[in-house]
């Protein structure tokens, strides 16, 4: 396996640069050392970079990936003297689209994750009503919903809602299906007049069971039988109720989000 350093090199948190990052996901026969360097906005702060960047080509025996999100054209002219492989945000998105659409870009620190304007504060409001309206905490409210999530218990409804809220600012209430709801054979009432913003999640048994091992080892409520009862029950209920769903076994927050916003057509 190749070994190469990445550095991801920002004048602001660098979130934008971690989230290109991904990129290097479809590059698995290489092992890449992580280096981050948020917040790199003087000259002297780019010839520190710049000396971690020489140590690191001398380490590897090969140049590192240069990952960088860098709004000053003279920081960036200064950084890429350096002798590395860049994967410039501004000069391969930014600065072409500027041309495309003869409008000068915003180049200042943090403007793709602001702390400023009404986005930031959607999104607070939405983790707010998320986290309130998570595991079915409470039913005040849930009409402001966009988005509610229901399923058996520990199968992702609640780390996908938190995504949903802090991504796209959907605010986005939770619900487990549970034993009462099988024996009744139906949806929770309060959910009746909501089941055009319901999406439901399942997950594979052997899964299940696992996870709630972890939590609960060798209880009714982990054993395998009971995983299998309990999923099988919550998709005939979804079924019935005519709910979408989608498996989280084997997909990320990131992927059933995706989903989930194209499923019930939710603005990003």
């Amino acid at each position: 396996m190749l070994n190469r350093t990445v550095f991801f090199i920002s004048d602001g948190t660098g979130i934008t640069a971690g989230a290109l990052g991904k990129l290097l996901e479809h590059f698995p026969s290489t092992h890449f050392t992580q280096v981050r360097m948020p917040f790199t906005d003087t000259l002297e702060k780019i010839k520190l970079a710049q000396d971690a960047i020489l140590h690191a080509t001398e380490e590897d025996g090969g140049r590192p990936v240069v990952i960088m999100t860098l709004g000053n054209i003279e920081l960036r002219s200064t950084l890429k003297e350096s002798n590395a492989y860049f994967i410039d945000l501004f000069n391969t998105f930014i600065d072409p689209l500027s041309l495309e659409l003869d409008q000068k870009p915003l180049r200042g620190a943090g403007i793709a994750h602001s702390v400023m304007g009404t986005k930031y504060n959607d999104r607070m409001e939405a983790i707010n009503f998320t986290l309130n309206h998570d595991d079915g905490m409470t039913n005040s409210g849930l009409e402001e919903a966009q988005v509610i999530l229901i399923g058996v218990s520990r199968c992702g409804k609640t780390p996908t809602s938190v995504y949903l809220a802090m991504q796209f600012g959907i605010k986005a209430a939770n619900y487990p299906l549970i034993p009462e709801d099988f024996e009744r054979g139906t949806l929770p009432a309060i959910l009746h007049k909501h089941l055009d913003k319901i999406f439901g999640l399942t997950i594979k048994p052997e899964r299940l069971h696992a996870v709630r091992n972890e939590r609960r080892s060798g209880s009714f409520y982990a054993s395998l039988d009971n995983c299998k009862k309990e999923i099988t029950t919550a998709e005939n209920l979804m079924r019935d109720a005519g709910i979408t769903w989608a498996d989280s076994t084997s997909r990320s927050v990131e992927e059933l989000s995706a989903i989930i916003m194209e499923k019930t057509r939710k603005p990003t």
